[in-house]
């Protein structure tokens, strides 16, 4: 019976884990689509429908897959932009680099990846800009952050996990804002921009840490020196 039951989970996990697959496949077929339309139409969820019936999905199925609709399709455009930044980050190995290295290199390809989209990210970001939705534009950056930080070998769980992200976090905002203004698709004054922030975030996040492992408690029982 319990020997039962376990295959009969195994194969739920399994099908649980297919369907997710091919909902992330479909989300990203839409959003590709829906990518040209947005730099010269806007963000739009009338224009997502139409879109997706170009790549032939139905338009209950476009529904299906983003239930918060354009909401949810920007959130995936974050994701879709997350994960294409790791394809690209897949056969470098970290720890050949020095820290500030690994984040500039993580952010830059995510750049790279959504150049050819600028428009569209302008469209989108004057989205998450309204205040009902700061909030969970807060929460993508975030993610993002904390996807690079995993990506770069932090594996902290203390307090020096949430300043990593959040100081990540502003980062991203301010180098995003150079990208769009700037057109060569090099991007040097925008990876300039980036690469004396990064500098100037770890320098803050050493002095954090010296403070923090000063004046914080420590709980393996040693006493801070």
């Amino acid at each position: 019976m319990v020997y039962s039951n376990l295959i009969c989970l195994g194969l739920f996990v399994s099908w649980f884990e297919i369907m997710n697959k091919n909902t992330l496949s479909l989300r990203d077929s839409i959003i590709s689509a829906a990518l040209e339309d947005a730099a010269f139409d806007g963000w739009r969820w009338e224009n997502v429908l139409a879109s997706g019936q170009k790549v032939e999905m139905e338009e209950d199925m476009i529904r299906a897959v983003f239930p918060g609709e354009l909401t949810d399709v920007l959130d995936g455009l974050a994701d879709l932009a997350d994960r294409e930044m790791l394809r690209a980050l897949a056969d470098i190995d970290p720890e050949t680099l020095k820290v500030r290295e690994r984040v500039k290199l993580a952010v830059t390809r995510r750049l790279e990846f959504l150049n050819p989209h600028k428009e569209a990210m302008r469209e989108a970001l004057a989205f998450w800009a309204l205040p009902s939705h700061s909030l969970q534009a807060g929460q993508i950056l975030w993610r993002t952050s904390d996807r690079i930080w995993e990506w770069a070998g932090d594996t902290a769980t203390d307090y020096n996990r949430y300043t990593k992200r959040g100081l990540l976090s502003g980062i991203l905002a301010s180098t995003t804002l150079v990208w769009l203004n700037e057109d060569d698709p090099a991007m040097p004054r925008t990876l300039d921009f980036l690469a004396r922030r990064i500098d100037n975030v770890v320098d803050v996040g050493r002095l954090l840490g010296k403070f923090g492992s000063r004046f914080l408690p420590v709980k393996s029982g040693k006493k801070a020196s």
